[in-house]
């Protein structure tokens, strides 16, 4: 029987059976949060940013939320635009009831109270209290950048950080005596945009200028992001990631490569079909390069980016108009892996499905490749963006249990550029012990304390530290 409670979010909240209450209170909920990918700004953390309002803190940048207030007829100017903070979230608090169903439902009372304490539930008529009460709270160092990693027990931070970036926020944290290890991840996208000349140019001087070497050869572009690979190393970097639509494979000779290169690097425009096999080869040598130095590999696959014209000229990237893509993801990802498995230069890896259709697949592809040299050294990556939510989560650990080993998966990660959004974690590991505490009521698994116990806290931390941990 289910806990009577009047407040919304309290303490068994998700949790459906006596097994799923016990399995969170007693082994998920104690954990650290190891948040290895996620697009937090360093430099807030650098300067232990101090958050002036809620507006600040929870909704500037939040394209989720943005395109939730679309959805309900909110202009524009209460988004992206020139409306106060305060207007902005009242917009949102008036959002708010007509997201019943949608996981920001649960997001945004969940954040409310584990971040202030409040328990009443966000409307336009209790925006004007929950601002001031909030607000009052966000003054205090309790709350400022540090001390809501502490608040959390957040115990490592992967930014996501271009070759170009100098990582100077980096070195200041490094400095500032935080318990929580935050470390740059490296992300060269933008190399492989050789089809956009201006762009790409514009990127590989800024490369030549960090790198302090000159850029006029794909060998000194390989020189350059090879020794950004190595900066962010020292530094304590241990992990690569890329965003694709799918996996680039369409290897070619070097000398071919090159010619595309000095195309580009003349400001020629370059085909589509150039652009794979250019970026094909760049991809492989950041694989290498991560298996050399014992890195991750993250391959987060299948968004289709940009969909409204009108509203990325006018907005820009990364505002809301981004959507799950229907791409052919297979063939291509197993010849990327194949290759760089036939050279014994396969990284640890996570792959991180974008489509669900794609769940299976994803999660058969694992096997190919695990060698037995690192437990669950291909990972299916926890549920990533539109697939944050409790069903999908459910979806995906399903996938993994029928096909893979669930006991070796390094759970949740926020993905997310908030400070709010650590309570994400606490999600996932609800919604985990919940399916958890499920099959052990059906019978399907043993009410084995230790056993169970052992799985719970491996998936909400414990694998994540192991799989971090250098070689």
């Amino acid at each position: 029987m289910l806990m009577s409670n009047t407040a919304f979010i309290h303490e068994d909240f998700l949790l459906q059976s006596r097994t799923a209450r016990r399995l969170y209170h007693e082994f998920a909920a104690p954990q650290p949060i190891v948040d290895y990918h996620c697009h937090l700004p360093p430099q807030d953390v650098a300067a232990n940013r101090q958050f002036k309002n809620l507006f600040e803190i929870w909704l500037e940048g939040d394209h989720y939320k943005w395109r939730a207030m679309r959805s309900n007829g909110v202009a524009e100017r209460f988004c992206t635009g020139n409306a106060s903070p305060f207007e902005k979230f009242k917009a949102w608090a008036a959002t708010v009831p007509h997201t019943l169903r949608n996981p920001l439902y649960h997001w945004t009372h969940l954040e409310l109270k584990r971040y202030f304490g409040i328990s009443d539930l966000l409307s336009e008529h209790t925006a004007q209290t929950i601002w001031d009460r909030a607000n009052e709270q966000l003054a205090t160092p309790a709350l400022s950048a540090h001390g809501i990693l502490t608040k959390f027990k957040v115990q490592v931070v992967g930014t996501t950080d271009d070759p170009t970036d100098d990582l100077a926020h980096h070195q200041t944290i490094a400095k500032s005596g935080i318990a929580t290890r935050v470390i740059p991840t490296f992300r060269p996208d933008k190399a492989f945009n050789v089809h956009q000349p201006e762009a790409w140019n514009a990127w590989a001087n800024a490369l030549e200028k960090v790198a302090q070497r000159s850029i006029g050869s794909l060998g000194d572009l390989l020189a350059a992001l090879k020794s950004r690979h190595d900066f962010f190393h020292s530094l304590g970097g241990r992990m690569s990631d890329h965003g694709l639509e799918r996996c680039f494979a369409d290897f070619v000779s070097e000398s071919e490569v090159a010619a595309i290169f000095t195309k580009a690097r003349s400001g020629r425009a370059v085909t589509l079909e150039e652009r794979e096999k250019f970026a094909s080869h760049i991809m492989l040598s950041v694989g290498r390069w991560n298996a050399e130095k014992g890195w991750t590999m993250q391959l987060h696959l299948g968004a289709r980016r940009n969909n409204s014209t009108r509203l990325f000229q006018a907005l820009g990237p990364d505002t809301g108009f981004d959507s799950i893509g229907d791409y052919s993801q297979i063939d291509a990802l197993g010849r990327f892996l194949d290759r760089l498995d036939q050279e014994n230069a396969l990284p640890k890896t996570i792959l991180y499905n974008l489509n669900p259709a794609d769940n299976y697949a994803f999660a058969t592809m694992l096997g190919n490749f695990q060698d037995g040299s690192v437990p669950g050294k291909i990972q299916l990556g926890s549920g990533w963006w539109f697939l944050d939510q409790k069903e999908a989560m459910e979806w995906q650990m399903n996938a993994l249990s029928n096909l893979g080993l669930l006991s070796r998966f390094i759970g949740m990660v926020t993905d997310s550029r908030s400070f709010m959004s650590y309570p994400r974690h606490e999600y996932f590991r609800r919604t985990l012990c919940n399916l958890i505490g499920r099959d052990v009521e059906n019978g399907e698994m043993p009410d084995d304390s230790a056993l169970l116990g052992t799985l719970i806290t491996n998936v909400c931390s414990h694998n994540a530290e192991r799989f971090l941990a250098d070689r």
